[in-house]
């Protein structure tokens, strides 16, 4: 048996996985277009996505699995405040926040010997 005897399940593994995900992306650029910048509609889809990006930072920090769950929670959640500080700092600029989360936590663990 050869790799190539199941080709057809990765072939249908991805060609439904780009139906699945990307319909909704042109249904969405679509739509998008319609949609004024300052609208109701716009304002729930920015509320619905910051919750559930902040939903999966709390579940990091509260909930952590693999190399991070054997992390301190104030290390966590210390990488959190420092990268919320810096996000603020630099005129609200993601990637410094992401950055500065990732190196806080990143100088933690080494530091503790992980």
């Amino acid at each position: 048996m050869t790799w190539l005897d199941g080709w057809w399940a990765y072939a249908f593994i991805a060609i439904a996985g780009w139906l699945a995900t990307d319909i909704w992306r042109w249904l969405g650029v679509l739509a998008g277009k319609r949609l004024r910048e300052d609208s109701e509609a716009l304002n729930w889809v920015r509320a619905v996505a910051t919750a559930l990006v902040a939903a999966v930072i709390a579940k990091l920090i509260l909930y952590p699995t693999g190399v991070l769950a054997q992390s301190p929670l104030w290390l966590r959640l210390g990488a959190l405040i420092v990268g919320a500080i810096a996000f603020f700092l630099a005129r609200q600029k993601p990637a410094v926040g992401i950055a500065t989360s990732i190196a806080v936590l990143g100088a933690g663990l080494w530091w503790l010997g992980f």
